[in-house]
C-alpha cells in the first residue's frame, strides 16, 4: 500500500507540472559543468572523529618506581627517550618498524624495546665566577629534545641543593655526545627548549625538605645557546627582583619587601600554604613550562599556589597572575569514596583549585593559548601539612570550627561524615577571617582541564565532563587508583587526576590530548577554536578484571610482606600516566600521527596512532 501511494503521488505531481494541450518538446542541451566548489568552513563547528589504535608498547618490569616518566621523541634516529627514574638512565625506544594498525593485544602488549642511555654521576660546571666546580648529580627528573640536541635536568643527591642540566649531541642512531653540564637552580624539574633553539628554560621547583630545615627557592633557569652551543652560566629569573605586578593591582604602594608582595598576590587570589616565616619566592614552585611560538614570552606553572607567571624572556620578568576558583555548584562532583558508585551532585559552596600541573600552548589567530591539565596538588610534608578532610574542620578534636547554616546543610544531605566529611580540601583556606565559622571549603584540582588567553584569562574549561564521561564508560572502575582495581577511590581526592597534556594538529586541526594519572583516561578534545572546544574521543589502556595492589611508597612497591601482590600487574596495562608527546605525521616513524604516553607506575611507554576516521 505505500509504494502505491507513493507512486499515486508522484503521478499526480507529475500531471501537475504539465499541459495537456500538445506533446513535450525535445530535452534541451546539458549544461556546462561548474566549476568545483569551494571548501566549506574547515569544520570549525563540526568536531572531527578520530580512531585511537595502540601501535606499539614498551614494558621495562619495573612497577611503582616511576620507570616512566617523561618522554620526548627524537625524528632523526626516528625513537621515543624515556627517563627510567628507577634505574636512573633513559630509555631510547626504536619506533622505526611501527605499523600501521593497532598491535593484536594493546594492555599487555611490549611489542618495542630500549637501548640505555646513561648519564655520569657528576660532571663538572662553572659557577658565576667562571671556576670550575664539580658537583654530584642524583636523579634525572625531565629531557627536551630540538633537532639533535638532548637536554637533561638532574637533581642534585640531595634535592635542596642546586641541580644541573647535561647536554649532548645525538646521532642518527640516538647516541649522545656529551657537550657541557651548566648550573642550575634546585630541584631542577622539568625543562624546555624555545621553539627557535636559541635558549633551555627550567623550572626549579624548590621544594623544602620533609623537616622545613632547608627550602630553597623557587626560580627559573634561562640557559642561551649560539649555533648550538650552550652557555657555561645559566641566568635566572627569580621571585623577588624579577618580579613584576600588573598596573591594576598597585597604587603608590611599592612592593621592594616580600610581605608587600605576599600581600599584593593574595589579594589577587594567590594560595600560600607554608609555615610562618617562608617567603614568597620559597612558596612559590615552579613546575612546567611551556614557550610562544616566536620564542619571546613563557609561561610556567605554579601549581600548589593555583597560579601561571607570565615569562618576559627579553627584560627576564615573572608576572604571577591567579586562576581563580571553579565554582562546584555549576558543576557535578563525586566526592565521596565510600559509596564506591559513580554518585555526582553540585556543590554549592564548595570550590575547587584547578592547581594545574603540565601546560602546553598552541596558536589561534595569531595569539597564543595556554592549555592546562588541572590536577591538583596540596603541601603535605612532616613539619607542615595542609591536607584536612572536611568532617575534621568541625571535629572537635580537630580543628573544631563550625560550619555555617547553608554548608552544614549541604554536609548533611550528602552523607555527612562518609559524604561530603570524605571530601580533601585545603586547611590553608578555611577560615580567612578567624571567627570559627567556615563558609566555603577549597578542594584541590579542579578535575578538569582548561584553556587560557596568553594574559591568563579562562576561556574554556571542560567543568565535569571527565567525570561523567569516565563514568559513563567505565561504570564502577572510575575514579579507580594507579595502585589497584578499585573503583571509586579517588573520588574524595581529585579525581582522576588530570596529570599530562600536550597540543598537536592532524588534518588541520588542532587536538588536546589529556592524560588522567590515576584512573588511566585518554581525553581527546578539538580546541581549533579555543572558544568552541569540544570533546571528541576516550580510551583507557586498562584491564579493570585483574587483581592486584602495590604501594609506590613503599621501597619495593610489590612487598609481599607488606599485603602487595602484584602478579597479576604485567596484564592490567597501563597504569599512572605522567606526560604524553603528540609526534605530527610529518616527523613520524610510520607516516601517521602520534601519541607517545610514559606510566611511571607500570613501567609502560604506549605509542597510539591517531588518525581521522
Amino acid at each position: 500500500m505505500m509504494k502505491q501511494s507513493l507512486l499515486a503521488l508522484t503521478v499526480l505531481a507529475a500531471l501537475s507540472g504539465c499541459s495537456l494541450d500538445g506533446d513535450d518538446g525535445a530535452q534541451g542541451p546539458v549544461g556546462e559543468v561548474g566549476a568545483p566548489g569551494t571548501p566549506g568552513d574547515d569544520g570549525k563547528n563540526l568536531p572531527r572523529e578520530l580512531d585511537i589504535a595502540v601501535v606499539g608498547r614498551f614494558n621495562t618490569g619495573i612497577y611503582g618506581q616511576s620507570a616512566a616518566e617523561i618522554v620526548q621523541f627524537h625524528k632523526a634516529s626516528k625513537s621515543a627517550f624515556a627517563i627510567n627514574a628507577a634505574q636512573n638512565r633513559i630509555e631510547v625506544i626504536p619506533l622505526s618498524a611501527l605499523p600501521v594498525t593497532s598491535v593484536g593485544g594493546p594492555v599487555s602488549d611490549d611489542s618495542l624495546t630500549s637501548t640505555a642511555f646513561t648519564f655520569p654521576d657528576s660532571v663538572t660546571v662553572k659557577n658565576a665566577a667562571g671556576n670550575d666546580v664539580t658537583i654530584n648529580l642524583g636523579e634525572a627528573n625531565s629531557i627536551a629534545i630540538y633537532a639533535d640536541m638532548l637536554a637533561i635536568a638532574v637533581a642534585a643527591p640531595l634535592k635542596t641543593d642546586n641541580g644541573a642540566v647535561l647536554f649532548y649531541s645525538l646521532s642518527a642512531t640516538g647516541v649522545g655526545t656529551f657537550v657541557k653540564a651548566v648550573s642550575v637552580g634546585a630541584l631542577p624539574d622539568m625543562l624546555t627548549f624555545t621553539p627557535d633553539g636559541s635558549k633551555v628554560l627550567v623550572a626549579n621547583e624548590g621544594e623544602p625538605d620533609t623537616d622545613y630545615l632547608a627550602d630553597p627557592e623557587g626560580s627559573v633557569s634561562v640557559i642561551s645557546l649560539s649555533d648550538g652551543v650552550p652557555a657555561d652560566v645559566a641566568a635566572t629569573i627569580n621571585l623577588t627582583s624579577n618580579m613584576v605586578f600588573s598596573s591594576d593591582l598597585l597604587d603608590e604602594t611599592d612592593y621592594d619587601t616580600d610581605t608587600k608582595r605576599r600581600a599584593l598576590l593574595q589579594a589577587a587570589g594567590v594560595k600560600f600554604a607554608g609555615p610562618a616565616g617562608t617567603t614568597v619566592a620559597q612558596d612559590l614552585e615552579p613546575e612546567y613550562i611551556t614557550v610562544s611560538a616566536d620564542s619571546k614570552k613563557a609561561w610556567v606553572s605554579l601549581q600548589e599556589a593555583n597560579a601561571i607567571g607570565i615569562l618576559d624572556l627579553t627584560d627576564m620578568t615573572i608576572e604571577v597572575k591567579a586562576l581563580g576558583l571553579k565554582d562546584w555548584s555549576q558543576y557535578s562532583m563525586d566526592y565521596t569514596n565510600e559509596d564506591e558508585v559513580p554518585s555526582f551532585r553540585k556543590l554549592p559552596g564548595v570550590y575547587g583549585l584547578y592547581q594545574p600541573d603540565t601546560i602546553a600552548s598552541y596558536q589561534w589567530n595569531g595569539a597564543t593559548f595556554i592549555v592546562s591539565a588541572n590536577e591538583g596538588d596540596s603541601r603535605d610534608w612532616d613539619a607542615y601539612s595542609e591536607d584536612i578532610r572536611a568532617a575534621d574542620i568541625i571535629d572537635p578534636d580537630e580543628l573544631n570550627k563550625t560550619f555555617s547554616t547553608e554548608l552544614q546543610a549541604l554536609y548533611d544531605a550528602t552523607g555527612g561524615d562518609d559524604g561530603l566529611g570524605r571530601l580533601k580540601v585545603t586547611a590553608a583556606l578555611v577560615d580567612p577571617d578567624n571567627d570559627g565559622v567556615v563558609e566555603s571549603l577549597y578542594a584541590y584540582g579542579g578535575r578538569s582541564f582548561s584553556i587560557w588567553d596568553q594574559n591568563i584569562n579562562q576561556v574554556y574549561d571542560s567543568g565535569d565532563d571527565f567525570g561523567r564521561i569516565s563514568a559513563a564508560i567505565l561504570g564502577n572502575n572510575f575514579n579507580s587508583a594507579h595502585t589497584e582495581n578499585k573503583g571509586d577511590n579517588r573520588s574524595d581526592d581529585k579525581g582522576g587526576e588530570p596529570e599530562a597534556v600536550d597540543v598537536g594538529t592532524i588534518a588541520g586541526r588542532t587536538y588536546a590530548f589529556i592524560a588522567q594519572e590515576r584512573s588511566g583516561d585518554l581525553f581527546v578534545y578539538d580546541v581549533t577554536n579555543p572558544f568552541q572546544a569540544a570533546f571528541v574521543s576516550h580510551y583507557n589502556n586498562r584491564n579493570f578484571d585483574v587483581e592486584f595492589e602495590l604501594d609506590d611508597e613503599l621501597a619495593d612497591p610489590c612487598d609481599t610482606s607488606e599485603g602487595m601482590d602484584c602478579t597479576e600487574v604485567p596484564l592490567a596495562g597501563d597504569l599512572g600516566p605522567e606526560s604524553v608527546k603528540f609526534v605530527a605525521a610529518s616527523d613520524s616513524p610510520n607516516g601517521n600521527p602520534l601519541l607517545i604516553v610514559s606510566n611511571e607506575v607500570s613501567g609502560s611507554v604506549t605509542v597510539y596512532q591517531v588518525t581521522e576516521k
